[in-house]
């Protein structure tokens, strides 16, 4: 991790924003950097986690970091550098876990970078479910479940084995489909992520509301 940890109390429900994609099906354009509102989409993912109440919030970085960090506002965030970005998301997931981990987190509320749908209100509603380290919750649109997802830390080191390539936490959360808690998100957020050219739609232009 490239920032030092925040001074005081340790947070309760920290933020992890996985923003560490090089964009391969979009012609190797980052999107962290893609602009939504004409800013870089990476802050307007991590503003969401800030007004939805995670504190700190792990910003996740590979791809193109370096542009990152000067192009992008992150105030209030802690930057986490994942060399080994291109193995998957998987590694994303394992590098803001050990990071929350090193700062004293009771439970993360993970999101990516890749889904401007969903903003402060899901965020919030996901993690107002937090009720001790064993919490499991993710939220739900129509009948499959999405993001945000929050961990509590009894389930980090499980999660983190399994978080192998491009799989991220999928596989421990349907092994925990009885204890996982589904949230309703769907009147406040949509799930839609961009992952090719024809997504790009989903992104606004300046001064867009």
């Amino acid at each position: 991790m490239s920032d030092s940890r925040p001074d005081g109390p340790a947070p309760r429900v920290a933020g992890v924003l996985l923003a560490a994609g090089g964009g391969s099906r979009l012609g190797g354009h980052p999107k962290a950097l893609l602009s939504h509102r004409g800013r870089p989409l990476v802050e307007h993912a991590a503003l969401a986690l800030r007004e939805g109440g995670c504190a700190p919030v792990y910003v996740v970085l590979g791809a193109a970091a370096e542009r990152v960090r000067e192009r992008a506002r992150l105030p209030g965030c802690l930057l986490v550098d994942n060399p080994a970005w291109q193995e998957g998301m998987g590694t994303s997931l394992r590098a803001g876990l050990a990071a929350a981990a090193d700062g004293g987190a009771r439970a993360v509320l993970v999101t990516l970078v890749d889904q401007p749908g969903v903003g402060a209100a899901a965020v919030a509603r996901v993690a107002a479910e937090y009720r001790s380290p064993s919490s499991l919750v993710a939220a739900r649109y129509g009948e499959h479940r999405g993001h945000p997802v929050l961990f509590g830390a009894d389930h980090w080191p499980e999660v983190a084995r399994g978080a192998v390539g491009d799989q991220g936490a999928r596989g421990y959360l349907r092994s925990q489909a009885t204890r996982l808690r589904l949230v309703d998100c769907s009147d406040v957020a949509a799930a839609d992520d961009i992952d090719t050219p024809a997504d790009l739609t989903l992104l606004a232009p300046p001064n867009s509301h």
